[in-house]
């Protein structure tokens, strides 16, 4: 029998331990970025790093551009 899952609620949970997390490591002075480079136009790649982008604004109070 298959279990049927809640993908919003698990990716929810999931961003939000994240967010815990670069909370602490923004304490003692560490911090992340993510670089992304993108060739060309396709449409699926540009959601991919819409997503990324979205993720990264929730996880981290103050991104960089």
């Amino acid at each position: 029998m298959a279990n049927l899952i809640d993908g919003k609620l698990i990716s929810t949970q999931i961003k939000d331990e994240l967010k815990e997390e670069v909370t602490e490591l923004k304490k003692k002075g560490i911090e992340g970025c993510l670089a992304v480079i993108q060739v060309g136009n396709d449409p699926a790649s540009s959601v991919y790093v819409r997503n990324k982008k979205n993720c990264l604004l929730y996880t981290s109070p103050s991104p960089r551009d």
